[in-house]
């Protein structure tokens, strides 16, 4: 199995599970806060469902030799998203995610490896695995956001963790803000669980990874990897966070918490 084909079946997994509980949801279900601060269920299903949208007009745009639709049809799109009722969000989030996997799927192997997407955001055009990818952070974390409504304990997918803890691009730069550390530096060990690894998360401007461990880190910290996805992506607050998270040092979850206000 290829990278691409691997963060496509993950993609995959992901949706099927999602669509199985939203295809449950009843008014009140979708009326409900979620996860993602200001957003309630039907507007993270909004966001997920336009999201889908925008991707099938930017990979389908490679496919067939033309630029990126833009930040006019961008726009456009979240319009019409925001102006449809709750239901209609919801109905469209299945079928608008449907069309993006059924075009992902649709790749040979060939056109997985050698097809260049331009993303408009970053510097250079991109393969599939990672225009997947990045459709797989969205798409995992707001689906987390959606299903932490009903469990509090909810965690992230396995197949999705393994494909997102090291995967291109990396992000942690943009995602990450140093104004909480008042000029302070700090190395910190990180390691994590299903699946392992080790890295050191370096508290300064900008804030990055690296794999060149310290040999005497100004803080540790230790979590399953789907905890420090969370973490990273604003989501670990102390209700969701697992019994097993371990932090000394440097590695305070309150500052850690400030540096990575979520997204």
């Amino acid at each position: 199995m290829s990278n691409a084909d691997a963060v496509i079946a993950a993609l995959r997994s992901g949706y099927d599970s999602l669509a199985s509980r939203v295809s449950e949801f009843g008014d009140d279900d979708l009326a409900r806060p979620s996860g993602a601060a200001e957003w309630d269920v039907a507007q993270v299903l909004s966001h997920l469902g336009s999201g889908a949208e925008i991707s099938r007009a930017t990979v389908q745009a490679a496919l067939d030799g033309e630029p990126n639709p833009g930040a006019d049809f961008n726009h456009a799109v979240w319009d019409k998203w925001n102006a449809m009722t709750r239901r209609e969000q919801a109905s469209g989030f299945l079928s608008a995610n449907q069309v993006l996997l059924g075009l992902l799927e649709s790749l040979d192997a060939s056109t997985r490896d050698t097809l260049r997407v331009d993303m408009s955001f970053l510097p250079a055009p991109v393969d599939v695995a990672t225009v997947a990818r990045l459709r797989l952070n969205e798409f995992t974390l707001h689906s987390w956001d959606i299903r932490v409504v009903s469990d509090p304990d909810a965690t992230l997918p396995a197949d999705a963790t393994a494909e997102l803890l090291h995967g291109e691009p990396n992000l942690i730069g943009w995602i990450g803000k140093a104004d909480p550390l008042n000029g302070r530096e700090a190395a910190v060990a990180v390691s994590t669980t299903e699946p392992a690894s080790v890295f050191a998360l370096r508290l300064r401007a900008p804030i990055s990874v690296d794999f060149d461990i310290p040999d005497e880190p100004d803080g540790t910290l230790t979590l399953p990897a789907e905890a420090w996805l969370r973490l990273v992506a604003g989501r670990l607050a102390p209700r969701h966070t697992p019994a097993s998270v371990a932090a000394a040092g440097a590695a305070d979850l309150g500052l850690l918490r400030q540096v990575f206000p979520g997204y």
